[in-house]
């Protein structure tokens, strides 16, 4: 936990609630630019999908996430989905065709 939450009034918090303090590091440059980045990222696919009023973006986050996860990446020439599973997402739909 940064110094900036290491105070009395904290501890008390902690002791009252039964927490325990954790101490990590305020910052590391990598993991913070990735984090970034994807964040960028998960906004922009969120504003392609989310309706005007943006109130149902929680409903959409899902989907931006999917398809986050199932779109190849130049530098891997492979989804995040791919490296994680090891095979590539199929993709099933539940409708059916009327002719």
């Amino acid at each position: 936990m940064g110094s900036l939450f290491a105070n009395s009034l904290i501890d008390k918090l902690c002791q009252k609630f039964g927490f325990k303090q954790r101490n990590s590091l305020k910052y590391y440059a990598a993991a913070n630019g990735l984090a970034e980045a994807f964040n960028k990222t998960l906004c922009n696919l969120l504003k392609k999908v989310v309706a005007k009023s943006k109130r149902d973006w929680h409903e959409r986050i899902g989907e931006a996430l999917w398809a986050n996860r199932t779109t190849v990446r130049t530098p891997t020439q492979a989804t995040p989905y791919a490296l994680v599973y090891g095979v590539e997402a199929s993709f099933h739909s539940s409708s059916k065709s009327h002719h």
